[in-house]
């Protein structure tokens, strides 16, 4: 798999890119740059203002939210709630061999959209599909 199919392949495993077509993808990935992580380094650290999201292109990550870890390997994305709303970070990424990770920067992102407003209308349609999935979960518990 060459690197434009995996920053597409892993850009349609998130909800709100889930109506997007791979041109549209393609393009998103476009505005992402490439960064170098050594072993160890943290990607983004918990508390921290989340300003971008990450694509793991080569090497692991490991995640660490409150003790529970899970591994990121290429192809696995982290922060993407970063580029839509800036919070702080729930979760500390670090390193754990040489990695080299897609970073989409909020900024760039959402000058993307205000250039694109079509991708930005796709967006907002699979999030309300995904609020209703929620939605529609906490009926059939409460009920």
């Amino acid at each position: 798999m060459d690197e434009q199919q995996l920053e597409i392949g892993a850009l349609k495993q998130m909800p709100f890119f889930a109506d997007l077509g791979d041109e549209d993808l393609a393009s998103v990935a476009r505005i992402g740059v490439h960064t170098h992580f050594e072993a160890g380094q943290p990607i983004v650290e918990e508390g921290d203002l989340g300003d971008a999201m990450y694509i793991v292109m080569q090497g692991k990550a490991q995640v660490d939210v409150g003790g529970r870890y899970h591994n990121l390997e290429p192809g696995s994305f982290v922060g993407e709630m970063a580029i839509i709303r800036r919070r702080r970070r729930s979760a500390t990424v670090k390193a754990l061999e040489p990695v080299v990770a897609l970073r989409i920067s909020a900024e760039d992102f959402h000058q993307f959209l205000h250039d694109n407003p079509s991708v930005a209308i796709a967006m907002l349609g699979a999030v309300i599909d995904r609020l209703n999935e929620v939605q529609d979960r906490v009926e059939a518990w409460m009920a």
